[in-house]
């Protein structure tokens, strides 16, 4: 659905029409996981599967809000009071746009209402960022309307507060600055510490690559515990080793490190995980700027060799996907996202799309689980204003 018919519907739905349209994308990140809540580096890039919100302000304090995409846009428009929106008070999908309007309204900005239609083509459950799509967009929508002027990174940061204080996810930035602040034709090299950003040109296409998403149609929820314990057991595993955050201990000290924390196992495993995902990031960042895209694909191999053995929050469905890719001749793959479903990324050459493509369904129909979705992820276009 375009912008033009989400304008339409929000038409039909609130008998008048929108004061404008907007769009922020999910994303795909390239290496860094589970790094952003840790003060580490990352580096996603955004895709053309989007969120878009037909939006207009209301001043009666009363927050409208529908989507095409429940219940196949026939669900009744949900109507909530602004001064009544409270942290995990609701456990339906109008908890992230009712986040957002909370964490602007907490942070001082007064927003007065507003009447929402939304539409996405962003997968849910996928580990593509949906949720955070959902927020930005909304976010940026009343930034315009109600002429904020927030920098792209702040708007981020509230959305990250809605995810975590009113949803209830304990979610790192990473996924909200993606959709914010990613650009066309690059990666997004993030600091998660300090929110500095470099763009790192990343066009697989003009050297004959493609980089395939394969969604294994496994659900997963952030909000459940096993993320929580892990984000728990970085922060403990920090505190043993007396730094603020598991950025802090260098690459080059990591096995003395991992010495002094005995035996913790889980713990060890955790900081491990943290401190080599930091390295690998800074290992791509260097090849993609000296022209060595082909060699990043042993790196993401080796992010998922530690996301499966150490983090463990892979499964057998992503295992499936980077084994039967890597036999099938892929430069290298990863899962992508928090884990315990969603999806993974294949890096190949522009030849060998089908045959991979292929090889993994094939592997998904003998194993008796249902069919992935495979496509092709092209770095886009951050959040904007589409009328």
């Amino acid at each position: 659905m375009g912008a033009q018919q989400v304008a339409q519907r929000f038409t039909q739905l609130f008998g008048t029409e929108p004061d404008g349209v907007w769009s922020a994308p999910g994303r795909v990140n390239l290496i860094g996981e589970h790094t952003d809540y840790n003060d580490g580096f990352v580096m996603p890039f955004a895709l053309p599967h989007q969120a878009l919100a037909a939006v207009s302000r209301r001043t009666d304090g009363i927050l409208r809000l529908h989507s095409a995409d429940i219940e196949g846009g026939t669900a009744r428009i949900a109507e909530l009071r602004l001064d009544a929106l409270a942290p995990q008070s609701d456990e339906n999908w109008t908890a992230y746009p009712a986040g957002v309007v909370w964490a602007l309204r907490e942070a001082g900005h007064e927003i007065t209402g507003a009447d929402v239609h939304l539409s996405s083509t962003v997968p849910t459950g996928a580990g593509l960022s949906s949720s955070a799509a959902l927020e930005v967009v909304i976010a940026l929508a009343l930034d315009d309307l109600y002429a904020l002027g927030l920098p792209r990174w702040k708007l981020a940061r509230l959305c990250q507060r809605a995810e975590n204080v009113y949803v209830g996810a304990p979610t790192g930035i990473m996924d909200q600055t993606a959709s914010a602040c990613c650009e066309q034709g690059h990666a997004l090299f993030l600091d998660t510490r300090d929110l500095s950003q470099r763009q790192i040109p990343f066009d697989l296409a003009a050297e004959g690559l493609r980089l395939l998403v394969v969604d294994t149609q496994v659900k997963h929820a952030h909000s459940g515990g096993e993320y929580g314990r892990r984000r728990a057991g970085c922060e403990k595993g920090a505190a043993l080793l007396g730094v603020d955050a598991l950025r802090d201990v260098p690459y080059g000290e990591l096995d003395a490190a991992l010495a002094r924390l005995g035996d913790e196992e889980e713990v060890v495993r955790l900081v491990r995980h943290v401190v080599t995902e930091n390295q690998r990031v800074e290992r791509v960042v260097s090849l993609l700027r000296s022209g060595g895209t082909r060699a990043i694909g042993p790196v993401l191999t080796e992010g998922h060799v530690s996301l499966r053995d150490d983090f463990r929050v892979s499964c057998l469905e992503l295992d499936l996907v980077v084994d039967t890719a890597l036999t099938a001749g892929a430069l290298g793959a990863r899962m992508t996202g928090g884990g315990f479903g969603g999806s993974a990324i294949v890096l190949t050459e522009e030849r060998d799309v089908d045959t991979l493509t292929k090889a993994v369904t094939e592997a998904f129909a003998a194993s008796g689980f249902p069919p992935p979705r495979v496509f092709e992820a092209v770095p886009s276009a951050g959040a904007r204003r589409l009328s």
